[in-house]
């Protein structure tokens, strides 16, 4: 079976504070690193932060825009997709992936994690939302660094992919 990178979104706030951003970029570093495709909305903040990070160490950026202008993304997305939804791109950006890591977070931020939650999806929270219910199954994985972030987001991904890690293997 050939391995297919993960698809991760990383959300957050488009005005984000420095400690956000510094989270979020080293977030985007370990994706990077990993090899994972990192996912977003795009434009500032958290968004820019994740894919700095992740264009540093060499790994993919896609920014899903809320606008019709590719011009609109931040200079690190690779592939920017203008979608002309405004803030329902929120729904594409956590659709298009296979785990979420949350970086701080307004309200996008809590409507990209209560979308991926009903989606199904694995989402790991740095200082983030909790909008889950006592008697509800669907929950924020608090975690404490970038590093544990992304373990879980990509550990969640290849299952969601079908591949354990145990037995993905490189593409030729």
């Amino acid at each position: 079976m050939t391995a297919t990178a993960p698809w991760v979104a990383v959300v957050g706030p488009g005005s984000a504070s420095a400690a956000e951003e510094s989270v979020a970029e080293q977030v985007g570093e370990e994706l990077g690193a990993a090899g994972a495709i990192v996912v977003c909305g795009g434009l500032g903040g958290v968004m820019a932060a994740a894919c700095r990070g992740a264009r540093f160490r060499g790994g993919t950026t896609v920014g899903l825009l809320p606008g019709s202008a590719r011009s609109d993304a931040n200079e690190w997305v690779q592939i920017a997709v203008p979608t002309g939804l405004g803030e329902a791109r929120n729904a594409l950006v956590v659709r298009s992936a296979e785990a979420v890591i949350a970086v701080g977070g307004g309200w996008g931020t809590l409507s990209e994690i209560a979308l991926a939650l009903r989606a199904g999806l694995a989402v790991a929270g740095i200082d983030t939302w909790d909008p889950g219910r006592n008697d509800l199954p669907e929950r924020v994985t608090p975690v404490a660094d970038p590093r544990s972030a992304v373990a879980f987001a990509l550990r969640h991904a290849r299952v969601r992919q079908g591949v354990s890690a145990g037995e993905r293997t490189s593409s030729a």
